[in-house]
C-alpha cells in the first residue's frame, strides 16, 4: 500500500535522501516527544503531559512505520539514560514505574493513528479524530492495566484515567485540526 501520510509525500524520491530525511524526521519527532514530556501538570502517580498530542501529530504526519520508529527511538533514548521522560527518572527502571503502561500505549497509538494516516484519513477531521480517539483509548487502557497492578484498579482508574479524559479530547481536536489544515496547505501548493 502506498502511504498517504503527510511527511512521506513531501520527502525526496531519491532513495538516499529519503532515508536521510526519515532519520532526521525520527530524531526531530523524538525531540518533540521529549519536549512534550517536560510540558506537564504535575499529578500523582502519572503527570499530565503533551505527549499524546505529540504522538497524534507525529503519527498523523509520518504514517505508521515512521511514527512507530520515532516512538521506539524516543523510548530507547530514555532507556539508555537520556533525560527525555516526564520525570527525572531515566534508564530501564522507568519502564517498570507507574507510567510504563502508558509508554507501551504510545507505540500502539502511533501505529493506530499512523495506519489511519497511511490510509488517507489525515485529510478528514472526523476520520482522523476517530483514529486518535481509538489511539488515546489504547493508551488509557494499557496505562490503566499497568497502573492497576501497582495501586489497584479503583485507584488506577480515578488517578490514571479520569483526570486525563477531557485533556485527551482537547488534544484530539487540536491535533486533528492541525493535520487537516496542513493537508490543505499542501494541496494548495
Amino acid at each position: 500500500m502506498q502511504t498517504r501520510a503527510l511527511a512521506p509525500t513531501l520527502v525526496s524520491d531519491n532513495t538516499t535522501l529519503r532515508w536521510v530525511s526519515y532519520a532526521l524526521l525520527a530524531v526531530a519527532g523524538s525531540l518533540i516527544m521529549a519536549l512534550a514530556a517536560k510540558i506537564q501538570v504535575p499529578m500523582f502517580p502519572v503527570p499530565m503531559t503533551l505527549q499524546t498530542l505529540a504522538i497524534f501529530g507525529i503519527a498523523a504526519a509520518y504514517g505508521r512505520n515512521l511514527a512507530v520508529a520515532t516512538i521506539l527511538l524516543y523510548l530507547a533514548e530514555g532507556f539508555v539514560g537520556l533525560p527525555v521522560f516526564a520525570s527525572a527518572a531515566v534508564g530501564p527502571a522507568y519502564f517498570v514505574g507507574p507510567t510504563a503502561g502508558f509508554l507501551v500505549g504510545f507505540i500502539a497509538s502511533a501505529a493506530i493513528v499512523g495506519e489511519a494516516a497511511d490510509r488517507g484519513w489525515g485529510e478528514s477531521f472526523w476520520k482522523m479524530s476517530l483514529a486518535m480517539l481509538i489511539g488515546n483509548a489504547v493508551v488509557f487502557a494499557l496505562g490503566f492495566l499497568w497502573l492497576a497492578t501497582l495501586i489497584g484498579p479503583a485507584k488506577a482508574f480515578m488517578l490514571g484515567v479520569v483526570p486525563f479524559v477531557l485533556g485527551g479530547l482537547v488534544k484530539i481536536v487540536l491535533a486533528s485540526g492541525i493535520v487537516v489544515a496542513l493537508w490543505g496547505l499542501v494541496r494548495r501548493s
